[in-house]
């Protein structure tokens, strides 16, 4: 912010400038007042002297009247302008400098009170483009804290959580978001999946209330309608699942990431009701959807990473979501390192590997233990969800380099 103290410091400079440069010109009006005081002295002893010559004799009357004019026109000479600055005079000193010393202070102290300092820094920083998730929680942790009562800050702030798996801290986010805009149905669905994963994916009365009501004011809420699929799927209700799911499906644009992601789930859901349907896709079982991975650190980067760095092995929907199906966690101590991906390592349960013909390799090394965002990655090309051939991985490339 030095731009912002750097312009109000000019501005009372400009400020103080039209209450110090009278002062200065009082200085000369004080001088001219001076010497005016002195002419007009000398005058009057002038006039006196020639009186005394009058009275000795020595002046006519027509001598005395002509040297008293000239000592008027010589005053008057020597006057000329004492009028213009003599207003200056009045001003005094005292209350310029005075003035000069307040004005500051004053605005210093009526600019901290209603000025808006905070919210232009925020201001600023929300234009700039974080580097991290984990920067953008922060901001929106203090746009909260300065305006608890935007349902907007509340809202992302949840999804922000959520995307780092801080199910706890989302929920909280949710309710206040609820409480400041009321019982939208969207807020309501938010809130029951994060209420959800925060309980490690138990159902709850609570959980049924919120989307129930969510569904009551919008039979199409795509949150709610998810949840309660994910919910029957891993109760076993495998018929309730598809008909949430499909109900979710019914309202997805064609061009939605996740479409491809629910109908997988149905599909895995009728498998589960009828394990002969589908030909061959029964016979996709955990064992069988297994891929073997090993991974490896390219040399170049030997002296770029450290052994602590979290290294995430995953696999991901070669077209469509790009969230992991399945992951799992290595140290870069531990590479080169062979290892498996299979149904056993869904990230979500409704989300498998076996539901998926097409997926994708990726490897990541993230400092801050961020699966989803990092600095160096590998990734392969697509292959069949129930490749057996073991695959290589080599993480050579600046993460976001590769599409």
């Amino acid at each position: 912010m030095i731009d912002f103290w750097l312009s109000a410091g000019l501005l009372c400079l400009a400020a103080l400038s039209f209450l110090l440069i009278p002062l200065l010109r009082g200085r000369k009006a004080q001088t001219e007042e001076d010497r005016t005081a002195l002419n007009v002295t000398l005058y009057q002893e002038r006039l006196a002297e020639l009186q005394q010559q009058r009275l000795a004799g020595t002046l006519g009357e027509e001598q005395l009247a002509s040297a008293r004019d000239e000592a008027a026109r010589e005053l008057l000479a020597d006057t000329e302008g004492a009028d213009h600055v003599r207003p200056a005079r009045r001003l005094g000193r005292a209350l310029p400098l005075l003035a000069a010393l307040l004005v500051p202070l004053l605005g210093v102290l009526l600019y901290s009170h209603w000025g808006a300092i905070g919210e232009v820094q925020r201001a600023r920083d929300f234009v700039a483009q974080p580097q991290s998730i984990e920067e953008m929680t922060a901001r929106l942790e203090s746009a909260v804290q300065s305006n608890p009562d935007s349902a907007e800050g509340w809202y992302f702030l949840g999804r922000s959580y959520m995307a780092q798996e801080r199910a706890a801290d989302a929920a909280k986010a949710f309710e206040k978001a609820v409480g400041v805009a009321g019982r939208v149905p969207e807020l309501l669905g938010q809130w029951a999946q994060a209420l959800y994963f925060a309980a490690d994916r138990q159902w709850t009365a609570q959980l049924a209330e919120l989307t129930e009501e969510a569904l009551r004011a919008d039979p199409q809420e795509p949150t709610s309608l998810g949840l309660l699929g994910i919910a029957a799927y891993e109760e076993q209700r495998f018929q309730d699942a598809i008909g949430y799911w499909e109900r979710l499906v019914a309202v997805l644009p064609d061009e939605d990431p996740s479409r491809q992601a629910i109908e997988g789930g149905i599909a895995r859901a009728r498998q589960q009701l009828d394990p002969q349907a589908g030909g061959g896709a029964a016979a996709q079982t955990p064992e069988n959807s297994q891929l073997r991975v090993r991974v490896e650190l390219a040399a170049d980067l030997r002296d770029k990473v450290q052994p602590g760095d979290a290294v995430f092995v995953f696999a991901r929907p070669a077209s469509g979501p790009t969230m992991p199906l399945a992951a799992k966690r290595l140290t870069v101590a531990e590479l080169p390192a062979e290892v498996s991906l299979s149904d056993a390592d869904a990230m979500m349960p409704q989300l498998k590997l076996s539901a998926f013909d097409q997926v994708q390799l990726v490897a990541r090394i993230s400092r801050t233990g961020d699966a989803m965002n990092g600095e160096w990655t590998g990734q392969g090309e697509p292959l069949a969800s129930t490749t057996r051939t073991l695959q290589h991985l080599v993480i050579d490339s600046a993460d976001g380099e590769k599409p």
